[in-house]
């Protein structure tokens, strides 16, 4: 079953959206995007959007990736010394120490972990920051380019020429993951360098869930054809339980309208996706 939620605020439109897959009885993804309703705000902090994939079992798993979407929502809008792409990894670095925290409280915690990725649109920048496999993708025109590289095992063989790309593809370690929030005391999130969007830019954030089932000429292919994003997070979904679902899938597009260009799709309420 999907949840999701679609929203609009002055050029940049979003959708989230979240599906347990085809094999998993509970889904431990959680995504969201938000814009803040305050010109003052939107204008100095700009939106931002996560998609986090919870490890360590039925419950704890849950409980991290949804630890780690609200706080580092909270964390970044709170913090007004630092400019966005600082504030974004202190806030994904304090919510990992708090979900370390929350793992020693209680035995059924122990181990529970998550994946994030985050990106922030601010008036003509982006900035993007991650811990682990989740991945930001972004299409301009024909083109679609990864941003974000995966804190792997074969990530890590690629750098070092052990194996290509191609072959990390189906290597049997693609999975194992060499970085988490909370599961040790401190984690380094990975900050991109500042770059520009342009009008008509779509950008893709998604949990393994989806990567693992379709390559990048796949997903390309449906956000081009899809008449809009909400369609084109339904369209990706679909075809990775097509293809098998085998894990928990969340998908959040964020679109740049052109000037000129609108949007009037009704926003569908959900309780997986929270906007403030």
């Amino acid at each position: 079953m999907q949840s999701s939620r679609e929203i609009q605020t002055n050029n940049i439109i979003a959708s989230v959206q979240t599906d347990v897959g085809c094999v998993r009885e509970a889904n431990e993804d959680s995504g969201r995007h938000v814009q803040s309703s305050d010109p003052q705000i939107l204008s100095s902090k700009g939106t931002l959007t996560i998609v986090a994939d919870g490890m360590g079992g039925h419950a704890s798993g849950e409980i991290a990736s949804r630890m780690a979407v609200d706080l580092i929502s909270d964390f970044y809008y709170r913090d007004t010394a630092n400019p966005p792409g600082a504030a974004l990894k202190n806030a994904i670095e304090a919510a990992s120490r708090r979900i370390y925290e929350t793992s020693l409280s209680d035995e059924k915690y122990f181990g529970m972990g998550t994946t994030v990725v985050a990106l922030i649109l601010q008036n003509d920048k982006a900035f993007v920051a991650h811990v682990g496999d989740s991945r930001v993708y972004r299409l301009r025109g024909e083109e679609f380019r990864q941003i974000t590289e995966d804190h792997s095992q074969v990530m890590e063989m690629v750098r070092y020429g052990i194996i290509s790309r191609e072959e990390a593809k189906n290597h049997d370690d693609k999975n194992i993951i060499l970085r988490a929030m909370g599961t040790q005391a401190e984690v380094e999130a990975e900050l991109s360098d500042s770059f520009s969007f342009l009008p008509g830019d779509i950008f893709l954030l998604c949990s393994d869930g989806l990567c693992d089932m379709l390559d990048d000429e796949q997903t390309r292919r449906i956000l081009i054809a899809s008449g809009d994003i909400h369609e084109a997070c339904e369209r990706l979904i679909e075809e990775a339980k097509h293809r098998g679902g085998h894990d928990n899938i969340t998908v959040g597009i964020v679109k740049v309208l052109p000037s000129g260009e609108t949007h009037t799709r009704a926003v569908r309420a959900t309780r997986e996706i929270k906007v403030s």
